[in-house]
């Protein structure tokens, strides 16, 4: 099954580790360093022209993606696309 997080970029369900709502975890000195880390790899991917809401973390081909998306991850858990 896949997901759609917004501006045409769609990933497997599989490779989901976790979903985040970006207000509530950027409290978290450890979210926030965890992140810097990942921006500093070339591990984050932008798909929002908007103001961000969450963050999704993918395992895909042995590495990991961050995600940053515009949709809640109330949103995104209504999303799932089967195809």
């Amino acid at each position: 099954m896949y997901l759609h997080l917004g501006q045409n970029t769609v990933v497997t369900t599989d490779s989901i580790v976790a979903m985040f709502d970006i207000d509530a975890c950027t409290v978290s000195k450890k979210t926030r360093d965890f992140l810097a880390a990942a921006q500093k790899n070339g591990e984050v991917v932008n798909v929002s022209y908007e103001l961000p809401r969450s963050f999704v973390v993918c395992r895909e081909q042995g590495r990991t993606v961050v995600y940053i998306s515009q949709l809640s991850t109330k949103t995104l858990n209504r999303r799932e696309l089967k195809l």
